[in-house]
């Protein structure tokens, strides 16, 4: 059994590593402009006259009684059945047929059942309903006030303006935070490190080139292993950082990051456990992504950051820019297969962390739930 001796890395200068940290700087009018936009989304409703009619965007509540060739079947009552006209949510083409009815009026309203419907027999089966019609509601715009903060868990007015605030910001944080690790890891890329070991290198570009074909494998064979050395020495300088400073991945941190998948995948919770449960390498994987986020953590913490205040503005610009060179740079391996990439050096406990450079998000989309953290 060969042991590959490892090159010694000079890990100082990474205190002295330069980069650029940003904060957004969020107007008074981003912020009430988002609160609009949530109180649009929540309507009021208020009920309307006897003889005013539903258009498109009331609210009618409704009993109803439906038949399938003149017989009752499982599930063909509904009580207070309230539908916002024009949204479409019940049966499809049934919104279009009460517009235009009256509290107390009484509509026969037909509609096809869908394929989802839980008595399979029904499927595609064309019902009619006999619809009693209890109210008509007109939406009301929503008063924004102390009363509209405190529905949506904040103290008052100006609490919520200070959560709508932080929770624009946050959007950009993440993006910009990890542009500035982005910078550290080029950073990194530019400290000489002694030759790296040729068959670490091999191993290396045979995970650059899984998927391709022997001819393209041959083709890109300079170009990776140039990339292949890169991200062997930048590995070995993050991990003799993490050695150094005894930085460690504990089972609470590895299940707080499965934790934060699961939110991010809503309805494929189940999926995602049973993904981790049965792929030990995966949950080992996602070890080193945490091992080397730590890493980079405490090398900015350590670092010289030169601090800039940007606009929302600035900000989407310098994000779909960073969007764009790395989109640019990923055209030269679409066909390649994408594959978990392994840490090359084997010379911690830890995991070693993974070097390639992460993708800069665009900034994330609005969302209209406010909360606390």
């Amino acid at each position: 059994m060969s042991v590959t001796e490892l090159p010694k890395v000079e890990i100082k200068s990474l205190e002295n590593i330069k980069f650029d940290e940003y904060t957004v700087k969020i107007d008074d009018s981003e912020t009430d402009k988002r609160i609009k936009e949530i109180a649009k989304n929540q309507p009021n409703f208020r009920e309307s006259g006897a003889d005013t009619k539903a258009k498109e965007g009331d609210l009618v509540a409704l009993d109803y009684k439906a038949t399938i060739d003149g017989k009752e079947f499982k599930g063909s009552e509904g009580k207070n059945t309230q539908l916002t006209l024009g949204k479409d949510l019940f049966l499809k083409g049934f919104d279009k047929q009460l517009i235009g009815v009256k509290k107390d009026d009484e509509k026969v309203v037909e509609a096809t059942l869908p394929e989802n419907y839980p008595e399979k027999e029904l499927v595609n089966k064309k019902a009619k309903f006999n619809c009693k019609i209890l109210t008509v509601k007109q939406p009301q715009e929503v008063k924004i006030d102390d009363n509209f903060a405190k529905n949506l868990g904040a103290k008052d007015l100006k609490d919520l303006k200070a959560l709508i605030s932080k929770q624009i910001n946050d959007e950009y944080k993440n993006s910009l935070d990890q542009l500035s690790k982005n910078q550290i890891l080029k950073e990194i890329e530019k400290i000489k490190v002694e030759e790296v070991p040729e068959n670490l290198v091999e191993e290396e570009v045979k995970i650059l080139s899984q998927g391709m074909s022997e001819d393209e494998a041959k083709k890109n064979k300079k170009s990776f292993e140039e990339k292949a050395k890169t991200r062997i020495k930048t590995g070995l300088i993050l991990n003799e950082f993490g050695e150094k400073n005894q930085i460690k991945v504990s089972e609470q941190e590895i299940q707080a990051e499965v934790q934060k998948q699961l939110r991010m995948m809503p309805g494929q919770e189940k999926m995602v456990m049973d993904f981790y449960q049965k792929n030990p390498s995966a949950l080992s994987s996602l070890r080193g992504t945490v091992y080397e986020e730590k890493i980079l953590n405490l090398i900015k913490e350590k670092g010289k950051p030169n601090k800039k205040e940007i606009s929302k503005d600035e900000a989407e610009k310098i994000l779909k820019e960073a969007h764009k060179h790395d989109h640019d740079h990923s055209h030269d391996h679409e066909h390649k297969k994408e594959t978990k990439k392994k840490p090359a050096a084997k010379a911690s406990k830890e995991k070693k962390p993974s070097t390639k450079t992460a993708k800069a998000k665009p900034a994330a989309k609005k969302t209209k739930k406010v909360s606390k953290k």
